[in-house]
C-alpha cells in the first residue's frame, strides 16, 4: 500500500529527551509483570509539556491540515498541538461516547472486539490528518482509527506515538504508514 506521506526528517531528540526526563516508571500496574509508563509527571511539569508541545508544532506546521487524537489521552497531546498550530481537533472516541449520527468501525482485541467512532462534519474530504495517541502497542486501536477517518474522506498523513512498546508489533499492523514515535521501548 503506498501512503502518501509528508517529508519530514525524524522528530527532534530533544522531545524525546523530554519525555525519558519527565516519565514514571511503574512496576506491577495495572496488573502483576506489567511496566506501566506513566506520562503524567511530562504533563504536570508545565515548562516541559509546552517546550515538547512546541517542538511537534515546529516539526508538522504546513505538513498537516488538522490534528486528530485518539481517545483518551490522545487527547491530551493532540489538543494542545491543534491549538498551536491553529488547526482543527478531530476526536476519535470508544463507541458510543458521541451523540449521532457518528461513522463507526469495529476492530478485534485480543480477547474480544471494540469501536472507534467519530463525527463525519469534522472531517474535510482531503484533509491531510496527523493521528496522535500516547502509545503504540498492538495497532489495533490505530489501524481503526486511521481506517475510519480515510472512509470519512481523510488523507491520513502521518502518526505521532508518545511512546512505542515495539514488542507488541503494532508497526505491523500500519504497513506502509509514517510513525514518529517520541521514545521507542524494545519490549512491553
Amino acid at each position: 500500500m503506498t501512503v502518501p506521506q509528508p517529508d519530514l526528517p525524524a522528530l527532534p531528540a530533544e522531545l524525546s529527551s523530554l519525555v525519558l526526563d519527565n516519565l514514571r516508571e511503574v512496576p506491577d500496574f495495572p496488573e502483576p509483570g506489567v511496566l506501566f509508563r506513566d506520562i503524567t509527571p511530562l504533563l504536570a511539569n508545565g515548562e516541559a509539556f509546552a517546550r515538547f508541545v512546541d517542538g511537534l508544532a515546529t516539526h508538522y506546521r504546513g505538513h498537516v491540515d488538522a490534528v486528530a487524537g485518539l481517545e483518551s489521552r490522545g487527547f491530551i497531546l493532540a489538543a494542545p498541538l491543534a491549538v498551536h498550530l491553529g488547526l482543527p481537533l478531530i476526536v476519535v472516541r470508544k463507541g458510543g461516547k458521541l451523540p449521532g449520527p457518528v461513522l463507526g468501525v469495529d476492530y478485534e482485541l485480543e480477547y474480544g472486539s471494540a469501536r472507534m467512532e467519530l463525527r463525519a462534519e469534522t472531517v474535510v474530504p482531503g484533509q491531510r490528518v496527523l493521528v496522535i495517541d500516547d502509545v503504540l502497542a498492538t495497532g489495533g486501536t490505530a489501524a481503526a482509527s486511521i481506517a475510519l477517518l480515510e472512509e470519512a474522506g481523510a488523507e491520513v498523513v502521518g502518526l505521532c506515538m508518545l511512546l512505542e512498546l515495539a514488542g507488541l508489533g503494532g508497526r505491523s499492523k500500519l504497513p506502509g504508514r509514517r510513525i514518529d514515535s517520541v521514545v521507542t521501548f524494545a519490549s512491553s
